[in-house]
């Protein structure tokens, strides 16, 4: 199955992600990575790109192969941007209700690409009224200077349960779909 979504800029092609996908979704982790270090917080992803680290490089092959795992492409056919839902993280307390729980979120960096983010969450939306789920969650890093959560805030999305797991401080947030 693919999907078309449209930005401001362009249009993009989402499918279903595969264990292809690895190199180029390692190197968008890769990106994010840099810029967070460069913007001074390293704290969210640590400082060591994640294709060279063989812990990172098993967590985002197992999520490329969830069952809802999903790439987002260019018109070149190159990878910009992920989501995967499924079950809640193992760190976060289990929903009381049936949840689609966005588990991975991320997208390339730059301006042409910048709304994807947005037409994802809308995408997962999609995603669980499809599955007859009215309740979506995702956990995000908390500390730095806030935006992260804001930016899930500014897309309908509450928070609830702030945590700390081994030193990283998250929050979780949810939302209703009615």
């Amino acid at each position: 199955m693919q999907t078309i979504i449209t930005t401001a800029r362009q249009s993009f092609v989402l499918r279903k992600a595969k264990a292809q996908d690895l190199p180029e979704v390692l190197d968008i982790f890769d990106g994010v990575v840099a810029w967070l270090v460069s913007i001074g917080n390293a704290q969210q992803w640590g400082e060591v790109p994640w294709s060279t680290s063989a812990r990172q490089i098993d967590r985002v092959s197992e999520a490329l192969a969830l069952p809802d795992a999903w790439v987002v492409e260019t018109q070149d056919g190159s990878v910009c941007a992920v989501i995967v839902m499924g079950d809640a993280m193992p760190y976060v307390p289990l929903a009381a209700q049936p949840e689609c729980y966005v588990r991975l979120l991320i997208v390339k960096r730059g301006q042409q690409y910048k709304g994807i983010g947005r037409q994802l969450l809308a995408f997962a939306d999609q995603q669980a009224k499809e599955k007859g789920i009215h309740h979506l969650r995702l956990d995000c890093y908390a500390g730095g200077n806030g935006n992260l959560v804001k930016f899930y805030q500014s897309c309908g999305y509450q928070s609830t349960l702030s945590f700390n797991d081994e030193g990283w401080s998250g929050q979780v947030l949810e939302r209703n779909l009615g």
